[in-house]
């Protein structure tokens, strides 16, 4: 399988997105080993699908079953992950509905950069450091994970800071830190099994929170990623059950018009969903006039699909419905003095809807109002 497709491989960062190079994908992928049973695993900013995919086969080899979902922002990119993943939402993370602690692997490598304010001043981030998407990330797909499962961080080194540290080495234990292959983002890639929060007092965990703030910090250099995998291989374990929620909230417009046109609605099934159960009904004495038929369409006694010599097909409700009229009198009194009378009438006014079915009519779908 080809790790990068070669027109967004000669532009790396092309809309802050930075793909997985090859032989740090290749090399991360050499510490995981797959567990017992089923396994459903993440990648909630996936480009184009490849390093989730080939975590995928990695995993899968033999009679083990994984399933792979995605999520990926831009469309393009969503268009050629779908085919390499079971799932794949199209859409902003931030804007999801996936169910927790679900996946046994989350493969995260976020997009880089401070996070803006938006029109009424909020970054959309919990924290007391410093505002960045890749933390931001960090703590929406952080609940995904099920505990005992396997996280693998790829973000830039100069991002660890108290803050992030502290939350790694408070979520997961087996914590591993090492350079990417490739140097030009200077990112570091971190390994770490999911556990319940713990205690940061310990002298280990102090060491390791220790060497993620130094090298953060620029005082210590991580040392690359090795070619063979030298300690006991990351279980992914088998995961309890596949996400009973993994869709996005909103639709763009685009979509929408796109399921609309797939689906078209309820028009296959009009008759079933809004027609009654026809009768036979006796005709007339004789034909109704154009009066008649106009009084009992606006009192709702006729209804129906009409349509046209020339074409055109509307779906026709009647109504009634009543307003009020005022009118104001005054009358002088034998005292010289004035009376001032208000006269409220009722009014019955008939109003006729249509729902425009007409193939092609720039109006389609819309409710017309005919007077």
């Amino acid at each position: 399988m080809a790790l990068m497709f070669p027109r967004l491989a000669r532009n790396f960062i092309k809309n802050g997105y930075f793909p997985t190079d090859e032989p740090t994908l290749e090399r991360a992928l050499c510490a995981l080993t797959p567990g017992d049973g089923p396994m459903c695993i993440l990648d909630p900013c996936a480009g184009e699908g490849v390093a989730i995919a080939e975590a995928a086969h990695t995993l899968g080899r033999g009679e083990v079953k994984v399933k792979a979902f995605a999520v990926e922002y831009d469309a393009e990119r969503a268009r050629h992950a779908r085919p390499l993943v079971d799932r794949c939402i199209h859409g902003d993370l931030m804007d999801t509905l996936i169910s927790r602690q679900c996946f046994g692997l989350l493969w995260l490598n976020p997009p880089y950069g401070d996070l803006t304010r938006d029109v009424n001043g909020n970054i959309g981030y919990q924290g007391q450091g410093r505002a960045r998407l890749e933390k931001l990330f960090y703590q929406k797909t952080l609940p995904l994970l099920q505990y005992d499962g396997v996280l693998i961080f790829i973000i830039p080194s100069y991002v660890l800071d108290a803050e992030l540290t502290g939350w790694l080495t408070r979520h997961f234990t087996e914590l591993r830190i090492y350079r990417a292959v490739e140097t030009q983002f200077k990112q570091v890639v971190i390994f770490g099994r999911r556990v319940r929060q713990r205690d940061q007092t310990s002298d280990s965990v102090k060491a390791t929170r220790g060497l993620l703030l130094q090298i953060g910090q620029g005082d210590a250099d991580a040392e690359e990623l090795p070619l063979e995998w030298p300690f006991p291989p990351y279980t992914v374990p088998a995961s309890p059950t596949e996400p009973e929620h993994f869709y996005r909230v909103t639709l763009e417009a685009e979509q929408f018009a796109d399921e609309l046109g797939r689906l078209q609605g309820l028009w296959p099934s009009l008759d079933t969903h809004l027609g009654a159960a026809q009768q036979s009904l006796r005709p007339p004495a004789r034909a109704l006039s154009p009066w008649h038929l106009a009084l009992a369409l606006a009192a709702g006694a006729i209804s129906g699909v009409v349509k046209s010599k020339t074409g055109r097909v509307l779906a026709i409700k009647g109504n009634t419905h009543k307003e009020k009229t005022r009118q104001t009198e005054y009358a002088e009194r034998e005292d010289g003095s004035v009376s001032e009378i208000h006269i409220f009438t009722d009014k019955f006014v008939p109003v006729i809807h249509a729902w425009d079915m007409t193939p092609g009519s720039p109006t389609r779908g819309e409710v017309l109002t005919l007077h």
